[in-house]
């Protein structure tokens, strides 16, 4: 449920005569995981309480919408460039402006659209094109004409958020129904406040690795360098040889991937990296399939705390024989061909 509709519901329920610990307890019953917090619930019954009719977030005082945006764009800019995984709510407190404002900031000024989860430019610049075509020319190069025994190497991985409860697309929510009778009722449902996030890393054979933040905790450098080493212990125990054939590691552009500190771990540990593009995920393995399928998997399905959730993930990634990861890996040559041949232009669907 969006932000204004929770005012509302808030609103209405002030009208009423009730305090705000009252509606909170009401609220909490009827959406869970889903409703606001207490700040947000005092704060929109003091100003209903006190003759505010609107339920619309104001722009800046004295400021016109206008002018709010072009405030904000530069800003919202740098924090997708920093993070290109944040979502519209995200943003929007992140800068404090409401989700509509966010969203004409990145479509209107940005020309920002969202692949994979990840918010990429809709137009890619020149440079931007030619950087993807000529990564994807040299994965092709060094895979040759046996790839196999690179696609044995790499070892790739990325994070993504998993909610306590994310409901199914239209399309996977879709059922049969006799011809002119009325289709089922379907009640709009939201993702949970809930949820955890997951560093996975995996090869052609498994995972390797799995780490897990929980909400609100952020990562950093020297997180990210700390995982870089457990990630060699677990290929030298899991990948008997492995390590001396030489593991090409293949991670997408994030600050923290990049920083000082990352870098000079990723070193220490003797990794030798894969080339990947900027503003890429239809080139990253965990973007494209993995993590698109572990979420058509737990789509539909409701966990209770963290741990429902990790052992979900787990019991997920234990069902798939070693092929699906393989396939997921060799992916990655035919997308090559396909961005060299779509002019270094996204990838948006492969079947």
């Amino acid at each position: 449920m969006e932000q204004i509709e929770f005012r509302a519901v808030i609103k209405f329920l002030t009208k009423q005569g009730k305090p705000p610990q009252t509606i909170m307890n009401e609220m909490e019953t009827v959406y869970g995981d889903q409703c606001p917090g207490k700040t947000m619930i005092y704060k929109w019954h003091g100003l209903f309480k006190h003759g505010r009719e609107s339920i619309e977030d104001d722009p800046r005082p004295g400021r016109p919408v206008e002018a709010t945006i072009s405030d904000n764009v530069e800003k919202i800019e740098k924090l997708i460039l920093e993070d290109a995984r944040l979502n519209k709510k995200q943003l929007s407190a992140l800068v404090g402006v409401s989700d509509t404002t966010i969203l004409r900031i990145l479509h209107d000024h940005l020309g920002m659209t969202k692949v994979s989860a990840r918010w990429v430019p809709r137009m890619l610049t020149p440079p931007q094109k030619q950087q993807r075509i000529d990564a994807s020319k040299h994965f092709l190069e060094l895979c040759g004409a046996e790839p196999t025994p690179i696609l044995e190497q790499i070892v790739t991985g990325d994070e993504t958020w998993v909610h306590h409860f994310e409901p199914e697309s239209k399309q996977e929510s879709m059922q049969w129904h006799k011809k002119g009778t009325p289709p089922p009722k379907k009640f709009k449902v939201s993702e949970s406040a809930g949820k955890i996030m997951a560093t996975v890393f995996w090869d052609c054979e498994g995972i390797l690795l799995v780490d897990y933040k929980e909400k609100g905790v952020n990562i950093t450098g020297e997180y990210y360098a700390r995982t870089l080493e457990r990630l060699k212990e677990a290929v030298k125990e899991k990948r008997r040889g492995k390590w001396t054939k030489g593991v090409l590691l293949l991670q997408v552009n994030a600050p923290v991937h990049k920083s000082n500190v990352a870098m000079a771990a990723l070193h220490k540990c003797g990794f030798q990296s894969l080339t990947h593009p900027p503003c890429s995920p239809d080139l990253a393995p965990s973007d494209y399939y993995l993590f698109p399928n572990l979420k058509k998997e737990l789509r539909g399905k409701k966990f209770r705390d963290d741990e429902e959730v990790k052992a979900a993930i787990l019991a997920h990634f234990e069902s798939k024989e070693k092929k699906n990861f393989f396939d997921g890996i060799e992916k990655l040559i035919s997308r090559s061909k396909k961005c060299i041949e779509l002019k270094g232009n996204y990838i948006e669907k492969e079947k």
